[in-house]
């Protein structure tokens, strides 16, 4: 089974409003899902996305492959982590 990381739709038309899943890539954009790890919000001004670290992590290192989008939440999330410690 192929896992990707990707965001699902659930805003209405002419607002959208995502959710960042975990699903089985043969899944459709909108079906079913493993687990949500986060939202995204792209109408927002400041803080467009929540994201649970942690899980991503974990999935990432299982093997799923994050999209694009994902990808770029993942490593923001990791940048602001790190300064938070720092």
């Amino acid at each position: 089974m192929a896992v990707k990381i990707r965001l699902k739709r659930i805003g209405t038309k002419n607002t959208p409003a995502y959710r960042i899943v975990v699903a089985d890539s043969r899944s459709p954009r909108d079906g079913r899902f493993i687990e949500e790890l986060g939202t995204y919000l792209p109408q927002k001004k400041r803080d467009k996305f929540t994201l649970k670290l942690d899980r991503a992590q974990y999935w990432v290192s299982k093997g799923a492959q994050p999209s694009e989008t994902v990808a770029s939440f993942i490593k923001k999330a990791t940048k602001a982590a790190a300064a938070a410690t720092a």
